[in-house]
């Protein structure tokens, strides 16, 4: 398949295409000029609002990953970035998309579970409603902008991913000093839900996304085991083989990082991956220990 790829340089993006060109498929990224890769490059900048349509036509597939990191203290210009990054990057490409004389059949567009919001201990579906956090905002925002593309038949999967699960960035490799020194622990409580994804079965929701013509709209990418913040942290440190004694409370995750962590550390989201399990997907680790076990090469 020829392949239309963004945000290539992100921490899920250098997965899908290691994945996709193993497989023999030929991966075009769609890149900033000023980007490192020097082969199967086609420009654009979402926030000028330029891209070349002329080498958008005849792909396949097109996997959309591009966004503002939401990791550092959310300033009003990061939250300005973190939410321009997601519309206007989607608008671009998918009203581009939208006119092309041979448009790709199915694109998939990264989204995320913050949609939920802080939900405590309810199960949440695809179906269930928008939260009311501003990761949440952000989110529906964020999917809402693809609509161009759908709307002119092309097939759209909002994959909404969870909490990755890598030892090569994002926020578990930002656990793993202080886990590993020995002095990490729960967050608060420890009582909120965190919906984990192991980085492999990124990949392969993605590549399922591609091929399944069922699927579209909204997709919970998320192991079918959401856990606790306090069972998390003792997976980890069983891991590790490291004590997971010294609690990081409320207000000291606010003091370091702001509104970012009643979102992303602070609230619960309890998610249930299933249109994935109804199509069929099969989860390479659906258990947390034997994911982590894996991503941190802890394998016995």
């Amino acid at each position: 398949m020829r392949i239309l790829l963004t945000g290539s340089n992100g921490l899920i993006g250098r997965a899908v295409n290691a994945s996709l060109a193993a497989e023999g498929h030929d991966v075009f990224c769609l890149t900033r000029p000023q980007s490192r890769h020097q082969e199967r490059m086609i420009h654009w900048d979402p926030v000028a609002g330029s891209i070349n349509k002329g080498e958008l036509e005849n792909f396949d597939a097109v996997v959309h990953l591009a966004g503002e990191t939401i990791v550092g203290r959310w300033t009003p210009a990061k939250k300005a970035r973190i939410l321009d990054s997601r519309v206007k990057g989607t608008q671009l490409l998918c009203e581009s998309l939208a006119n092309l004389n041979k448009r790709p059949p199915v694109l998939v567009a990264a989204s995320a579970v913050g949609y939920y919001g802080d939900r405590g201990d309810q199960l949440m579906t695809e179906e269930s409603s928008v939260g009311s956090l501003y990761l949440s905002g952000v989110t529906k925002a964020w999917e809402e902008a693809a609509e161009p593309a759908r709307t002119n038949g092309i097939r759209v999967v909002n994959l909404r991913i969870g909490f990755v699960l890598s030892k090569a960035g994002g926020g578990l490799a930002a656990m793993l000093p202080p886990f590993k020194l020995g002095v990490g622990g729960r967050v608060g409580s420890g009582r909120q839900y965190l919906s984990w994804i192991a980085i492999d079965d990124v990949v392969g929701a993605i590549a399922h996304a591609v091929l399944t013509s069922s699927l579209h709209g909204p997709v919970n990418a998320v192991a079918p085991n959401a856990v606790t913040n306090r069972e998390f942290t003792k997976a980890l440190g069983s891991v590790l083989g490291r004590p997971t004694i010294f609690p990081l409370p409320v207000f000291a995750a606010r003091l370091a990082m702001g509104e970012m962590a009643d979102n992303l550390l602070l609230a619960s989201t309890r998610v249930d991956p299933v249109r994935l399990r109804e199509t069929g997907y099969e989860f390479k680790y659906p258990d947390l220990r034997g994911a982590l076990r894996h991503v941190l090469g802890k394998n016995l």
